[in-house]
């Protein structure tokens, strides 16, 4: 039972894989380089959810592994984008 969860396409290994490149190439994208590890699978399943969300509304069906990175990757540059704009101006 554990192993089904955890190794199948939509387990959880699955979710921080997705999370993990998702976000190490948004990362890459919107700044020039990765956050660190766990926060580039934050930012990667974050924006794999808002992606996800926004997909729905025009697409119907499943989108694969390679799919569901590409989903994820939007939603995480659209969420780096959001934080960005609401965040205070940092000093240099």
């Amino acid at each position: 039972m554990f192993a089904e969860i955890v190794f199948t396409p939509g387990g959880i290994l699955a979710w921080l894989l997705v999370g993990l490149l998702a976000g190490w190439m948004a990362g890459v994208f919107m700044r020039g380089f990765g956050f660190g590890i766990v926060a580039d699978i934050i930012v990667g399943l974050i924006g794999a959810f808002i992606g996800g969300l926004v997909t729905s509304l025009f697409v119907e069906g499943v989108a694969g592994f390679w799919g569901s990175v590409l989903i994820a990757f939007v939603g995480a540059c659209l969420f780096i984008a959001v934080v960005r704009a609401l965040a205070p101006p940092r000093k240099a």
